[in-house]
């Protein structure tokens, strides 16, 4: 399950885009990983860890809606 968003250019900057990727671990558990950045520059890579599919699908959903509430836009998502 993944989801690809991105702010609107402002004009001077490069816009920013956040990558939601939720997969499973090699232990039984999930891993939710963030990679975030401006587009054409390095980004930044979080990984958080989840023992249980809800509480993965759960931190997914709650990341995606804040950041949708903060203006970026979803341009491409697949599960």
């Amino acid at each position: 399950m993944h989801v690809h968003l991105q702010q609107p250019a402002d004009g001077a900057q490069a816009p920013r885009f956040l990558r939601l990727t939720l997969v499973p671990d090699l232990f039984g558990g999930w891993e939710l990983l963030r990679e975030s950045g401006r587009v054409g520059a390095r980004s930044q890579l979080r990984r958080e860890l989840y023992l249980k599919a809800d509480e993965a699908r759960h931190a997914y959903e709650k990341a995606r809606d804040a950041e949708l509430h903060r203006g970026f836009q979803i341009l491409s998502h697949g599960d």
